[in-house]
């Protein structure tokens, strides 16, 4: 069985991570503009970090044989520094055009102020003026009635319910977002988000239109290899393969496939690796000896 991640963090993650997800089944994964753990001081910052995600964190997971797609975004965390985030909205245009860039993300409510009303309806604006698809970041507190409220903004603005991704979410919610036609995405984090326990009784109950699931694995406690394990929970649970599937793999790519970026011939048909390859002179390799294949890794798996 083959698995997206639609939602993790790999520059927070090592390499290890990157093989040991590939050798689980991950074959592609999205990595949203995230807050980092401290306030960015500056749009310089947020050029940098920008860059990385749509430079070298997927020319590095190229080199460990997964595909690494992005989503462009200011997060709704660091809305709240007025100045600095109208810097940060003049320059998203230009990433959200680059290649491998599925949606605009994570955006929404934290605390669920004035200014990160503000800037989560400029984002929903540009999203709407660029055709683009939006993923939503739903609070930690006052879960429900912050995405009740994600939701009726994203209306509001004119969005498409099916082009919008409503993550992170969990029993409270996910009645509401199905029956208003949105993509529900979970999380599973350990303590915060849900568990993958939860997640089996969940598409136990609602089945898998729609719904998908992430690990969004990132500096905290968290694992990358959430979406994999999950799968062989529901399977040893009793869920249908065709449900697992649905859950884990085939429903992130008919969600973020809608951007036109995200293709599952790109992983289908990947180039071999060959870890000699540098990118702006840098490489990923640290003494070790590099990983040259003759034939691309699906090919030879499929000989």
């Amino acid at each position: 069985m083959r698995f997206i991640d639609p939602h993790i963090h790999m520059s927070s993650r090592t390499t290890d991570d990157y093989e040991r997800m590939r050798d689980a089944g991950i074959v592609a994964v999205i990595e949203p503009a995230f807050w980092q753990g401290q306030p960015r001081t500056n749009v310089g910052s947020f050029i940098d970090y920008l860059s990385s995600l749509v430079g070298w964190e997927r020319f590095r997971a190229s080199q460990f044989g997964i595909r690494h797609y992005c989503t462009i975004g200011l997060n709704s965390k660091e809305a709240n520094n007025e100045a600095l985030a109208e810097a940060v909205l003049d320059i998203l245009p230009r990433y959200l055009s680059k290649e491998g860039v599925v949606a605009v993300g994570e955006i929404g409510y934290d605390d669920q102020t004035a200014l990160e009303d503000r800037y989560y309806r400029a984002q929903l604006q540009l999203a709407r003026e660029l055709d683009m698809l939006v993923m939503v970041h739903t609070p930690h507190r006052d879960k429900k009635a912050g995405t009740i409220r994600s939701m009726e903004v994203a209306l509001e603005m004119g969005l498409a319910p099916g082009k919008v991704i409503i993550d992170h979410n969990n029993e409270e919610t996910v009645r509401d977002v199905l029956d208003r036609g949105f993509w529900a995405a979970f999380t599973l984090y350990p303590q915060t988000k849900m568990g993958n326990e939860r997640m089996v009784e969940v598409v136990r109950q609602y089945g898998s239109e729609r719904i998908f699931i992430d690990s969004s694995a990132d500096w905290g406690v968290s694992d990358p290899l959430a979406v994999p394990k999950t799968a062989g929970l529901m399977l040893e649970r009793g869920i249908a393969r065709k449900d697992v599937e649905a859950t884990c793999y085939g429903n992130a790519l008919l969600a973020y496939g809608q951007s036109g970026q995200f293709d599952e011939a790109h992983w289908q048909t990947p180039e071999a690796i060959d870890q000699r390859v540098l990118f702006e002179g840098n490489s990923v390799l640290r003494g070790q000896a590099p990983r040259v294949d003759d034939v691309p890794v699906a090919a030879a798996a499929a000989s």
